[in-house]
């Protein structure tokens, strides 16, 4: 599927994919405050939450409806956030990326609470295996789905 083959060659290359990672991005921080309304304590797990809701829904959605490129499209999503979340986890320790508002770390906060910030780097590596997992998951069962359609 081209959707996770650009989205892949634009995390190679740049690390970002614009219009979509734009997106992300906003959903991210409008996490913050929306989940803030319930906790100030759980805030800080709002950004990722509300980042990776979306595309699961969307991805639920479309499974419902059995619409397989949409199902796929969505969770392709998923594993491209999820590459967007390990990169922040992996920033937890050393801090050098830059931060919308130039607030606090989430993911440094998140280590922190959980006594796992020396394990940050760790835990992206996997949270990337797994994000590339999904990808090629939903690469491989659309390919598959297509086969069975076509009686092969």
């Amino acid at each position: 599927m081209a959707f996770a083959a650009i989205s892949l060659g634009f995390h190679a290359s740049m690390g970002w994919v614009p219009l979509l990672d734009s997106a992300n991005l906003a959903l991210h921080e409008a996490g913050h405050p929306l989940v803030g309304i319930l906790s100030n304590r759980l805030a800080v797990y709002g950004g990722t939450l509300f980042q990776l809701a979306f595309p699961v829904a969307v991805a639920l959605h479309f499974h419902r409806r059995d619409h397989a490129v949409g199902a796929a499209a969505g969770a392709v999503w998923l594993g491209e956030n999820l590459l967007n979340v390990a990169r922040y986890m992996a920033d937890a320790r050393v801090q050098q990326l830059p931060l919308v508002g130039g607030g606090d770390h989430d993911w440094a906060e998140i280590f922190t609470r959980w006594h796992l910030i020396n394990a940050d780097t760790k835990v992206a590596g996997l949270t990337r295996i797994l994000a590339v997992g999904l990808m090629a998951w939903a690469v491989w069962w659309l390919y598959r789905r297509w086969q069975l359609a076509r009686g092969r």
